[in-house]
């Protein structure tokens, strides 16, 4: 059957609906939402962005409508604005014709009345007035001018009507006074008849002018008197919302600004203060039950406001949800952060040290790409050589250093009384520790084996941290940071990185932990999958995709964050970050969202439904109904010149500056990065290769050591076996060669042969290498192939995640403070 034709649409309505909208040649026509409203044409993504985010506006009064084929038309303006748009069937198309022919009509007669009274504007009409209010006062005064008009002619008519017929009547009279002949009486008596119906007439017409004219000047006053009121009631009310709005920025200020707030002030300053506009907020609860257009949406999940009821209840009866919910608004919010007696108060303390807010403009040098490129199809890139030309003048450990741009999330979660509002602080930490790189597409130094860089910002945010490179092949980097502000974060991270011709994959492995001291809550996750496109050909740009679980495992609250991969297909925003904090039960609490490179959102959850139940047809997993989402991160601004600086943000512009007492070690020493930091590239090739080949020669020598020494122990291991015979009953009877735990050590130092040879060795039980169970129940725990060992980091099996990391052993802060650096390699 054919689809039933729609009403055809009023000039005066508005009209709305998808099509589909011509792009580029690579991304095609894609799905748009239209909106044809007061001779205006607008398009959005989705229905949900019309509150915020328009992506064109053509006006039809100036445009030509073009019909292609059944279901094709263009719409153009004379250049300046294209639209070829598709329907998605023939009648659809003759709809969408018959609202922009009606609406075209409408806005040109608008604009011609526009057009004729531009000079008899009222003062006070308000360009910011609402277009539709705009057009019935236009017409209103233009009914006016033109019965004004009318008026005016009859009134002139009138004037001459009565001048001629007293004319006429003189002159009749004057000619019956001539003595004529009879024929010319009885002429001058029908001409004298004739004059008075004229003039019986002329007083008739004259009569309903009269009428005419009181009529329409009683109806003028009257509309002018409601139009006046109409403008002045619109005058009243922009300077109502004029003054809103000052009060609700005043309040934003004073929320912001305020450092220590009663719990029963906090709800007013957090209302006024709503969900900050942007991508994703809701409605001003205009209608608060109301679902979300999802029928697009692939996620797996939907939010929607929830009912009213919850944002006025407090009690512990609410979907089984824990008398902490009363407390939601305000344990969330700084204020009643910076009330908690128990936060820690900043101490006196020498000044904090004034850091730099510059680096050198980074110089313009061309380079062929594809001559280093295209030899390095497939290979590792830890072993590419690489010129500085790619980098960025910080290295790796720096860089790793970075995730701490946001601590005062952590600090905001260590005084959370909640472990799942602590766990929505940490989802937003992680999500902000990839804010730095949207514009970074320089690699950073590779580092050299044993290279350290400290971070120590004690004064200014309430940290230190260090990082150590501890292995060469594969890179392993180590990074431990403790807070006075009661947390702890290490990280081990190896990087596995494929080069795919078009693109660069970067796999980061290991796990991050956080402690928090005060609940003793311990979180683990892992980082996602950074990709960086267009290595040979097009702008270099980079995305952040993958999907990250953050445990709690003392109380076995879970985090599942979504980061959603770009796609040049895909309606949604770019960069898209969507999360759900559950318990350990699996009952959803908070729902998190926003972009990776700008903010994250958070919403409580107050009730929750599967998909399929609310006509979705499976197409969302699950909906839930949320309290108003609220502001939980957002990206702080990048320094002004950034385009020139790397696009370093304030924090990275600090991480190579010179100070004073740092190790020998440390990455600020580094020469090569120095010279590329201070635009001396060629130098800092030169100076990168010579620090390469002295780190192949000293791993080179002490592998050379390695296996000297292994040779020598086997040596000794085999002739003390051969040595201690046992005889039973005159037969030679050859022991274990593993009896005790100190022959055991003995064996730890061999070289890495025996961890291909455990499964034969004789003995209680097989050798488990990397720090598993040996024979007897002893640890064994290996060294690296070359003999090396980290300086601040020892080897450690984690409890919580199986894997074998390092842990800070201590020793490098009391070393700093001794100036005592005796044990630090020469690796610069």
């Amino acid at each position: 059957m054919s689809e039933p034709k729609a009403p055809t649409p009023t000039p005066g309505d508005t009209y709305k609906g998808w099509l589909f909208k011509w792009t580029n040649y690579i991304k095609g026509y894609q799905r748009r939402w239209f909106v044809l409203s007061n001779g205006l044409l607008s398009y959005y993504r989705t229905q949900a962005e019309m509150g915020h985010t328009c992506r064109g506006t053509i006006n039809l009064a100036t445009a030509n409508i073009v019909v292609e084929d059944s279901c094709n038309f263009i719409i153009s303006n004379g250049g300046a604005q294209t639209y070829h748009l598709k329907a998605s069937s023939e009648v659809e198309r003759q709809r969408w014709i018959t609202a922009l022919e009606l609406a075209k009509a409408k806005a040109v007669r608008n604009q011609a009345d526009q057009s004729d009274d531009s000079g008899d504007e009222c003062p006070m009409s308000s360009p910011s007035a609402g277009q539709s209010g705009a057009s019935r006062n236009s017409e209103v005064q233009s009914t006016l001018r033109t019965l004004g008009s009318k008026v005016e002619d009859l009134s002139t008519c009138n004037d001459l009507i009565a001048k001629h017929g007293s004319a006429l009547q003189r002159s009749l009279s004057e000619l019956e006074g001539v003595k004529i002949g009879g024929d010319t009486g009885d002429k001058i008596r029908q001409v004298t008849e004739r004059a008075t119906l004229f003039r019986i007439t002329s007083n008739a017409m004259i009569n309903a002018c009269r009428d005419f004219l009181s009529l329409a000047q009683a109806h003028s006053k009257r509309w002018q008197k409601a139009l006046q009121a109409e403008r002045e009631q619109r005058v009243r009310l922009e300077e109502t919302l004029e003054q809103l709005a000052k009060q609700h920025n005043h309040l934003e200020r004073a929320f912001k600004g305020a450092t220590v707030l009663p719990p029963s002030q906090s709800h007013p300053a957090t209302d006024s203060k709503g969900s900050s506009s942007g991508k994703g907020d809701a409605s001003d609860e205009e209608d608060e039950n109301e679902f979300f257009d999802a029928m697009e949406d692939p996620q797996a999940f939907i939010t929607v406001p929830a009912d009213p009821k919850y944002h006025r209840r407090s009690g512990s009866n609410v979907s089984g949800i824990s008398s902490e919910i009363g407390m939601d608004d305000q344990s969330l919010d700084e204020q009643s952060l910076a009330s908690n007696p128990e936060s820690p108060q900043p101490q006196e303390l020498e000044p904090v040290k004034k850091r730099r807010i510059r680096i050198p403009d980074k110089p313009n040098y061309s380079l062929n790409l594809w001559s280093i490129m295209k030899n390095c199809i497939g290979k590792e890139l830890s072993k590419i050589p690489m010129p500085v030309n790619f980098n960025e003048p910080i290295s790796m450990l720096q860089r790793l250093s970075e995730d701490l741009e946001y601590s005062e999330l952590l600090d905001k979660g260590a005084k959370c009384q909640s472990s799942l509002e602590q766990l929505c602080y940490v989802a937003a930490f992680t999500v902000s520790s990839y804010s730095t790189t949207v514009h970074r597409t320089g690699k950073p130094f590779n580092p050299l084996l044993g290279e350290t860089f400290e971070l120590d910002r004690r004064y200014e945010s309430g940290y230190r941290s260090l990082c150590e490179q501890v292995s060469h092949h594969p890179p392993a980097a180590c990074h431990h940071a403790i807070s006075e502000r009661g947390w702890t974060l290490r990280q081990e991270i190896t990087l596995a990185s494929k080069f795919r011709g078009k693109y660069l994959s970067i796999m980061p492995l290991g796990s991050i932990h956080c402690v928090f001291e005060k609940s003793n809550n311990h979180y683990t996750w892992k980082k996602v999958t950074t990709t960086v496109h267009n290595i040979i050909v097009g702008k270099l740009w980079i995305d952040q995709s993958g999907e990250i679980d953050i445990v709690n495992h003392e109380t076995g609250d879970r985090c599942h964050l979504k980061f959603a991969p770009y796609s040049y297909f895909s309606r949604d925003v770019a960069r898209k970050v969507t999360g759900v904090v559950t318990d350990k039960e699996g009952k959803a609490h908070y729902v998190l969202s926003g972009t990776w490179d700008e903010k994250m959102e958070f919403s409580r959850v107050m009730q929750s439904s599967r998909g399929d139940e609310n006509g979705t047809e499976g197409r969302q997993k699950t909906v839930y109904q949320t309290l108003k989402a609220r502001e939980i991160w957002r990206k702080t601004p990048l320094p002004e010149g950034a385009e020139n600086m790397y696009y370093f943000s304030t924090l990275a512009l600090t991480l190579n500056e010179l100070e004073d007492g740092v190790a020998p070690t440390d990455s600020r020493r580094r020469p090569d990065q120095r010279l590329m930091e201070q635009g001396q590239w060629e130098e800092a090739n030169a100076e990168k290769q010579r620090l390469e080949e002295k780190q192949r020669s000293v791993r080179r020598e002490r592998e050379r050591e390695a296996r000297s020494a292994d040779v020598d122990e086997e040596a000794v291991i085999e002739d003390s076996i051969n040595d201690t015979p046992l005889k039973t009953d005159g037969e030679e009877m050859t022991p274990e060669p593993i009896e005790t735990p100190e022959k055991i050590d003995a064996e730890e130092t061999t070289s890495s042969d025996i961890s291909s040879s455990t499964e034969t060795l004789p003995g209680p039980s097989s050798f488990q290498i990397d720090g598993m169970e040996g024979p007897y129940g002893c640890p064994v725990k290996t060294v690296h192939q070359d003999n090396y060992s980290a300086q601040w980091f020892d080897h450690f099996d984690d409890p919580h995640t199986g894997e074998q990391t390092h842990l800070y052993k201590g020793g490098y802060w009391e070393a700093k403070d001794q100036g005592s650096w005796e044990n630090c390699p020469d690796i610069f």
